[in-house]
């Protein structure tokens, strides 16, 4: 007998491993079940208020120029692009919504490196408080991180990805040292004759590259993770209850968040974080009013501006991007480098979080792409992104 489970995932809860829960079939449902995949901690909200999908989303089925032969509106656009959620908001208001047969405006949909802009938010109200300097070194917070990769750089070089760290950000990796990073963080399964390391045992047996910190742009996760233990050593608090009370009680965010956790409950804070489209909508509109979320102070105005203003084009042409050939990299976030000021934050397998002050746009599009990086798909959601700014809602 046909479940309900696989009548609407088609396939069973028990066809979905910890080997298998980033591949596709799989993936549409451990996406937004990852509590039940991996260990993870509660980020709470003031309290939960449960949402309802927007009535009516015309804006999606009008006729639109999406690039692609065939996909002739936005919404055969997000079904083309693997789209579990999807949130448009213009001027404040949502005008456009979309979810999936299998997903949910309540489901917490793990959002992968977004998480590292939302650490970064973090980390940015600690600064403002004094408990972090962005200029002082890493082992000022860390003294263990002597020795390691991380021995002589400092904290801004953390949050601007300008480590200089030997390791490869290599998603596919099942033997190497990325495969060995992932086992520690929990996300694969345990090798025989392989030691069982923590995140942090990790970390720390990472290498310095031949070349000096500051320098070009390098993209490398395990920086964020060392972001997530840097604000709990700073602060003397856990990251989930940091993320709480720093960011997501004052964002006013209607579901409580997760982050996964590793076996000594470590934030996996370069990738773990899951949220609802529409909560990581509100992180975008808070952002686009100068940190403010319904007259609150959330993140202080001098870091919004400074996230938006700065980042070193140089050290982002030096890395030879394919993707924003005018961009630039700042405190986690990325900046387009075009005259619209469009910023945002990406995570692997099509996750986005978009905003356009020039036309005080916010876009969330959560997926369960198959391809952890696709290029070409990363392109053509970029250019969805800009021509759905300019639309009229």
């Amino acid at each position: 007998m046909t479940t309900a489970f696989e009548k609407t995932h088609g396939f069973a809860r028990r066809d979905v491993t910890i080997a298998n829960w980033r591949t596709a079939p799989y993936s549409r449902w451990s996406f937004q079940n990852l509590r039940e995949m991996v260990p993870t901690a509660e980020i709470r909200a003031s309290a939960e208020a449960p949402e309802e999908v927007a009535t009516s989303s015309p804006l999606l089925d009008a006729a639109m120029d999406t690039g692609l032969a065939g996909k002739d509106s936005a919404r055969a656009f997000l079904d083309h692009a693997h789209t579990d959620a999807f949130v448009c908001m213009k001027k404040g208001r949502i005008v456009a919504e979309h979810y999936a047969p299998h997903a949910d405006v309540n489901a917490r949909h793990i959002v992968f490196s977004i998480s590292k802009s939302l650490t970064a938010l973090v980390s940015a109200v600690l600064e403002a408080e004094g408990t972090i300097d962005s200029d002082r070194p890493v082992t000022d917070y860390m003294p263990e991180a002597k020795g390691s990769a991380w021995g002589d750089c400092s904290y801004r070089d953390v949050l601007d990805m300008r480590v200089s760290l030997d390791f490869e950000e290599a998603y596919l990796d099942r033997l190497g040292a990325f495969a060995r990073y992932r086992r520690s963080t929990l996300w694969n399964p345990a090798e025989p004759d392989m030691p069982t390391e923590t995140l942090t045992d990790f970390l720390l047996t990472l290498k310095k590259a031949d070349r000096p910190h500051g320098g070009r742009f390098f993209y490398a996760s395990p920086n964020s993770d060392m972001l997530g233990i840097l604000i709990e050593r700073a602060s003397g608090r856990r990251y989930a209850e940091l993320f709480s009370d720093l960011l997501w009680k004052p964002l006013g965010a209607r579901n409580h968040a997760l982050v996964s956790v590793d076996g000594a409950g470590t934030a996996r804070s370069a990738g773990g974080v899951c949220v609802t489209a529409r909560d990581l909508a509100r992180v975008g509109q808070m952002l686009l009013d100068g940190g403010t979320a319904d007259g609150r102070q959330v993140v202080p105005p001098a870091w919004v501006e400074d996230m938006k203003a700065n980042g070193d084009p140089a050290a982002w042409a030096e890395s030879g991007p394919t993707f924003l050939p005018n961009g630039r990299y700042r405190s986690k976030w990325y900046q387009s480098g075009e005259a619209d000021g469009a910023f945002c934050a990406i995570g692997i397998h099509g996750q986005w979080l978009y905003v356009d002050p020039s036309t005080e746009t916010v876009i969330v599009k959560l997926s369960s792409q198959p391809n952890p990086l696709d290029d070409e798909l990363k392109q053509d959601n970029f250019a969805f992104f800009r021509s759905l700014s300019l639309v009229d809602a």
